[in-house]
């Protein structure tokens, strides 16, 4: 069993920044691809990118290329989701999600998951 914990969530404007965190406990968290994922309201969830196990490799939605960094601390058991050059589209809630041992970007792949958190963009 893997427990994941969401943080960073909140309000800004459009053009700035967040950093999402993804805090893990249980089992073996470094052994796991990791990945966030977003849902809006009526819209389904879909994956914004995803990490390998050592951070070697990493997987990105088209659409936030360029402005969304996926990275780990697996000292720290943690993953982080650096957001810049937000716009009013990102606004949803994100999860992250664990429990496949290579990148997937199938929500089946993913065993655990986190309560989400809130990521509002104001235009």
């Amino acid at each position: 069993q893997v427990r994941l914990v969401e943080s960073g969530g909140g309000l800004v404007q459009a053009g700035g920044s967040l950093r999402l965190s993804c805090a893990a406990s249980g089992r073996t968290f470094s052994n796991y691809a990791v990945g966030w994922f977003r849902q809006a309201p009526g819209q389904e969830r879909e994956l914004v990118g995803s990490i390998g196990w050592n951070g070697a490799n990493t997987y990105y939605l088209d659409s936030v290329k360029g402005r969304f960094t996926i990275s780990r601390d697996n000292a720290k058991n943690t993953v982080y989701l650096q957001m810049n050059s937000l716009n009013p589209d990102d606004t949803a809630v994100y999860y992250c999600a664990t429990g496949s041992l290579t990148i997937a970007t199938q929500i089946d792949s993913y065993a655990y998951w986190g309560k989400g958190t809130q990521v509002t963009v104001s235009s």
